[in-house]
């Protein structure tokens, strides 16, 4: 870090502000917000800064006008009422500064904020339960590779826990059985049902874009076709069975299913 106006050490031509100007023009980040990263960089040495601060913080502190207060500050995080732990959160990091305006802002401080208050694991199961059920929601986290594995890991311990608990009654435990038999039944079946919904769209997603220009056979079409009209009927019975409870399959439709 130079002087304020200074150029850079060196031989070099440019000053301070035309190097940030390039460094804009070769990233496309606006040129005020790498400024603004230079200036919060230059409020926070390395042996000062915390790994495990959000930079987000780092630029709220960083109006500390005093370099050993600002410094000492971020080491000593303020009690977070809500997860009762020491820690920065974008609330906190302003009233710190003294700054008493709207909530959080940009995606990251929301982000900090939702996690603040799904602390109690009773609270995070029922809002994740809400969010999944949103369908654009639910297929954009199946794209991650942890959570994915961990709706699996969950189906596979629902299977055992529904294991258990047909032994449980095979050897007299007092336990009530059917209503957790049910209960853990229909968990596997709506996550089977959705994953199945999923994995077929996210399947066409991926196929589809990639058929532009390519020309079908006159064979090849009729197949498409004809699978495309099991995929209807398919969602028709679905859709049959969710609102209505009937799952029975007229001759048919059972014709279609089969592909006859």
């Amino acid at each position: 870090m130079q002087e304020h106006g200074g150029r850079s050490v060196g031989d070099d031509l440019f000053g301070v502000s035309a190097w940030l100007h390039r460094l804009s023009e070769d990233t496309n980040v606006p040129y005020n917000t790498i400024k603004e990263y230079r200036w919060v960089a230059s409020r926070w040495p390395e042996r000062h800064r915390c790994p495990g601060v959000a930079f987000s913080t780092h630029q709220t502190l960083a109006a500390i006008s005093d370099d050993e207060e600002r410094w000492e500050a971020i080491r000593n995080p303020p009690l977070d009422e809500r997860s009762g732990k020491r820690r920065w959160t974008p609330e906190t990091s302003r009233q710190r500064v003294g700054w008493h305006g709207p909530g959080p802002e940009t995606v990251q401080e929301k982000i900090e904020a939702v996690h603040d208050l799904v602390a109690d694991e009773q609270v995070a199961t029922q809002v994740a339960t809400d969010l999944l059920r949103r369908p654009s929601v639910a297929f954009k986290a199946m794209t991650d590779d942890t959570a994915r594995h961990q709706v699996n890991h969950a189906q596979v311990e629902q299977s055992r826990q529904l294991r258990e608990a047909h032994e449980q009654h095979l050897t007299g435990a007092e336990e009530p059985f059917e209503p957790t038999v049910r209960r853990i039944n229909h968990a596997l079946e709506f996550l089977d049902l959705v994953g199945a919904c999923q994995r077929f769209v996210a399947a066409t997603g991926r196929i589809v874009p990639s058929l532009r220009e390519r020309p079908f056979s006159d064979d090849e079409r009729d197949t498409v076709h004809r699978n495309v009209d099991r995929v209807r009927a398919t969602c028709e019975w679905i859709l049959t069975a969710v609102d209505t409870g009937r799952v029975d399959v007229d001759e048919e439709l059972a014709k279609l299913l089969r592909g006859e």
